[in-house]
């Protein structure tokens, strides 16, 4: 009787943000609901036996994997649930089933999708058994929040080992780390990767050392960071045999989305969806919120590419390169979702990726941190304004019609930036 009560009221809460524009409710719900019970995802679980579950975790591409999974599922005829706004901690995931559940508790859909934090990893397995477990990569981030990639992946190996034995892993084969986790589980475990082309390791790797015995690890072949066809010439342990590495027809451009695609797809298939249909429906996709999303803002076309730490700025800036990018707005934020250290702004590669634009813009609340990062990468000629609605609007001023203003957000600032183009908040 009590959940239902916690039901009824965060459904209120959820039309009340929406109403009045404070957000979607999307923690706020799961919050009180869990507040005075703890049990509350277990108990409408027990409910919804029936539901299947896809947990997704990892540094990068959460979100856009969820949402490729979610189209290939919805466009062959199954109902999918998903914490689309990103809220990915316990309480999200709780307002996300109060959201989707009628007031006896009920949920009428096939699959729940979640993207899940890092560090919550280990707490959400002990409140749901996934169908699915999706680990796509790890990448240094939010340092003073999640410490280096070796204390997540140790966590995240303790947990794997209380999973029950019907659980099937898709894990990324490039990565050493992730791909470590399926060699001494008896789950069912398939894995994807990325053909590389690059022969060099980047300077700002994060994890080129042999998850098994320490050593330096050999590379035939990197994709991007410490991702690519690796082995350990000490120990013998190598990089295991993709089970998909290549797709015709990308919904999205650039390389990390085909480690995004490639996961959705294995997923796809291991729900039993046809490879045809798989490619058929992701001709309709459309880009998440902040990832590849392209807004009309004053009659001026604007594309944002959420970029949070090296890694992913790196492959944002590669990706808009190859886009013929122009015009580019970065936005720094030190919030708690952004990771208060910025020092990582120095283990961006701008010095080799900002040789064809016309004009660079800078905001946010470390503005002025960027600016700096920006002038050591020989960028003297560059606009700066704390205010971002005004950084905004003289970025739009300075780009003709026909072309598309770049917008390279940290994770608070990409929320901050989105409010203002739509009028919106996202959380």
């Amino acid at each position: 009787m009590l959940d239902i009560l916690f039901i009824v009221l965060g459904k209120i809460v959820i039309t009340v943000s929406k109403l009045f524009n404070l957000g979607s409710g999307s923690t706020w719900p799961g919050h009180i609901a869990l507040s005075y019970n703890k049990n509350f995802i277990r108990n409408l679980l027990s409910k919804n036996k029936n539901l299947k579950i896809i947990l997704i975790a990892g540094t990068n591409g959460k979100t856009t994997t969820g949402k490729l999974i979610r189209t290939i599922l919805e466009k062959n005829n199954r109902k999918v649930l998903q914490n689309e706004e990103g809220a990915n901690l316990l309480n999200g995931i709780a307002s996300s089933f109060i959201k989707y559940a009628d007031i006896s508790g009920k949920i009428r859909c096939n699959y729940a999708i979640f993207e899940i934090d890092e560090n919550t990893f280990p707490l959400i397995l002990e409140n749901i058994n996934p169908e699915i477990i999706i680990l796509l990569n790890l990448f240094r981030d939010q340092l003073d929040r999640y410490g280096e990639v070796n204390i997540v992946s140790n966590k995240w190996q303790s947990a794997l080992k209380k999973i029950k034995p019907n659980v099937s892993l898709i894990l990324n084969s490039d990565d050493p780390k992730i791909a470590y986790l399926g060699n001494k589980i008896k789950n069912k475990v398939e894995y994807f990767g990325v053909k590389g082309t690059e022969q060099s390791i980047d300077h700002a790797s994060d994890s080129t050392y042999c998850p098994k015995c320490g050593n330096k690890l050999s590379y035939k072949s990197i994709t991007f960071s410490h991702l690519g066809d690796w082995t350990c010439t000490s120990c013998g342990l190598e990089k295991p045999k993709p089970d998909i590495e290549s797709f015709d027809g990308y919904p999205l451009p650039g390389l990390y989305n085909r480690y995004n695609t490639h996961a959705a797809i294995l997923t796809a298939k291991t729900l039993g969806v046809p490879t045809d249909k798989i490619a058929k429906a992701l001709k309709d996709f459309k880009p998440a919120f902040g990832r590849q999303e392209i807004i009309k803002y004053k009659g001026k076309k604007i594309q944002i590419f959420l970029s949070k730490n090296p890694a992913s700025f790196n492959q944002s800036l590669a990706t808009i390169n190859d886009l013929k990018a122009k015009n580019l707005l970065v936005i720094l934020n030190d919030r708690i979702p952004d990771g208060r250290d910025v020092s990582w702004i120095w283990d961006i590669d701008f010095e080799n990726n900002l040789k064809n634009f016309k004009s660079i813009t800078v905001s946010g609340d470390r503005v002025y941190d960027m600016a700096l990062r920006l002038k050591y990468a020989g960028k003297n000629s560059l606009m700066s304004n704390e205010i971002l609605s005004d950084a905004i609007q003289d970025s739009i001023d300075h780009i003709p019609e026909n072309e598309t203003l770049y917008i390279l957000p940290t994770y608070s600032a990409m929320l901050d930036l989105r409010k203002i183009l739509t009028g919106k908040a996202i959380l």
